[in-house]
Parts: structure tokens; C-alpha cells; sequence
């Protein structure tokens, strides 16, 4: 991703700008994934200290990751909830930690208003709801005030229960109007439509072969008038239809990721932000040669 196109979706706030993230584009940005948790699926306690969580969000944001997503509690399936007081006491250091360092907008990966707040305040620029605004009924009006980016994913109930019972009698109609409903809430709530991104939830609340049907027709989705953040880094998707376990999973997350480009994806969340960038350079490249 070349650094005018990078250039053209930040303000001089470092805040995202999203209508600059056109949907349906097939350049897309890096969101490199940083948990600060002891029990994320894949990578879990590697970055639970905030000087080593610092320096990997460092790392990433030279290796080509464009937004920092920080998290300080897992949604793996089967997680339980944190206290607020917990998950506070695992980001805010390393958001704080890194002002003044980093050069690239954080967003916040928390279901909770309480840790956004906090974490706008301390300069976050996105808000990253896994639970599509289902969880806490502050956080759109958090969204509103601070002026920041708001990614609106698809979940069905809480990570300690999405994986049990697994039904939809419309896959893509039900997650499309959770989405929509989400959208019309947000915005009821003061968060400016070019400021809402959505997410189907790769992974949460989904079989294997419901995430492969999802990525499948993933142009539902980018054709909404949205951008769209698609997570697949390390899904167990790709380890279901490998037979590979989470180690083993960095071919199967570039293909996914780079079909979801192809798609017309706007943002792709990561673990390998240097792989992942050299494999979109080469999409950017394809798409510009002759022009």
C-alpha cells in the first residue's frame, strides 16, 4: 500500500478517516492485532506486559500495519467475561504507553463503554464492537461523542456461548440485517454514517462451512455502502479445512485474506502484518501496472 493511499485515509488528527476507505476498493488497510490477554486463542499471553505489547505495537506499524487493534479481553469461543477494572488495567498502559511513539491511529477492541471512553480519552481513534453494539447501550453515544471510527461486528450472543447451537435459517439475510440494525442504532446515537464500518464476524457464532459461505459472497457485504473489516487471521475455519493447528495457519490466512481484497474488503485484521503486506503489495501491483 503505497504511502499517498495511505496518506489519503488519515486525518491530521490520526483518526480515521473512513470515507476515504471507499467500499468495494481493492486496497485494502492493515489492522495489526495486538491482545494484551493471557487467554486469546492464538496468540494469548505473549504481549500481556505492556513493554513487550508496546514494542510489538511498534513493530507492526513499521512492518505496514496502518491501525493498531488493542484488546484486553479474548473473544476466543468459550472465553469468559473480564471486569471492567481488568480489562482497564491490561490496555490503558500500553495506549498510553505508546503516545507520542506511534504515528499510526489505535483503535480499541472492547464491548464495553466504560474501556472505550477511557481509551478515546487516552487517544484511541476506532472503537472496535465485536458485539455490534449488543453488549453495552453507552457505546454508541462513546462512538458519538469522541468523533471516532466505530467497526460493527456480527456475533451471535457472547464468546463463552456463540459456538453453541449453530442455526441460521437465512445465513446472509439474518447477519446482513443484525448489521443494518446495528448501523440505523449507531446513527440514532449521533455516529456519523462516513465514521461506521462493519464486520460479518468471521469465526463468532459460525460453523466452517458457514465462514467459507461468508467469504464466498463477501460482496453482499462490501456492496452496502459500508466499508467492511474482515478478521480471518487464524481462524479455525483455515485450521478446520487444513487439518492444521493455530502455528500452522499463516498460508491458509493469506489466501483468505487476500481473497477478501479481491472482495472488496477495506480493512483486513491481522496477526502477520509483514506477510500480509507483501502479499496485498503484490494485488496493488497487479491492479496498477499498465495505468
Amino acid at each position: 500500500m503505497n504511502e499517498g493511499f495511505r496518506d489519503n485515509c488519515f486525518l491530521m488528527s490520526s483518526k480515521l478517516d473512513i470515507p476515504n476507505i471507499d467500499a468495494g476498493r481493492r486496497r485494502a488497510l492493515l489492522m495489526g492485532i495486538l491482545n494484551v490477554t493471557p487467554d486469546s486463542f492464538s496468540d494469548g499471553g505473549r504481549f500481556l506486559q505492556p513493554d513487550p505489547a508496546i514494542e510489538h505495537a511498534l513493530r507492526m506499524a513499521e512492518q505496514g500495519a496502518d491501525i493498531i487493534d488493542i484488546g484486553g479481553e479474548s473473544s476466543r469461543p468459550g472465553a469468559n467475561e473480564v471486569t471492567i477494572n481488568e480489562e482497564l488495567d491490561r490496555v490503558m498502559p500500553v495506549i498510553e504507553g505508546l503516545r507520542g511513539k506511534l504515528n499510526k491511529p489505535i483503535s480499541i477492541d472492547t464491548r464495553r463503554s466504560a474501556v472505550a471512553r477511557a481509551a478515546c480519552i487516552a487517544g484511541a481513534a476506532m472503537i472496535n464492537d465485536i458485539s455490534g453494539l449488543q453488549h453495552d447501550p453507552q457505546m454508541a453515544r462513546t462512538a458519538a461523542e469522541f468523533g471516532v471510527g466505530l467497526v460493527l461486528m456480527h456475533m451471535r450472543g457472547t464468546p463463552a456461548t456463540m459456538q453453541l447451537n449453530i442455526h441460521y435459517d437465512d445465513l446472509l439475510g439474518e447477519i446482513e440485517s443484525f448489521l443494518m440494525a446495528a448501523v440505523e442504532k449507531a446513527m440514532a446515537a449521533g455516529v456519523a454514517h462516513s465514521k461506521i464500518m462493519i464486520d460479518p464476524g468471521i469465526g463468532f457464532g459460525k460453523t466452517t462451512e458457514h465462514n467459507l459461505i461468508i467469504m464466498r459472497n463477501l460482496d453482499r457485504f462490501t456492496k452496502s455502502g459500508y466499508p467492511v473489516l474482515i478478521g480471518v487471521s487464524r481462524k479455525s475455519f483455515i485450521g478446520n479445512t487444513l487439518k492444521l493447528p493455530v502455528d500452522q495457519r499463516l498460508e491458509g490466512s493469506l489466501a483468505a485474506a487476500v481473497y477478501a481484497v479481491l472482495k472488496g474488503a477495506a480493512v483486513v485484521r491481522v496477526h502477520d502484518v509483514p506477510e500480509t503486506y507483501r502479499a496485498l503489495r503484490i494485488i496493488e501491483a497487479i491492479e496498477e501496472a499498465g495505468r
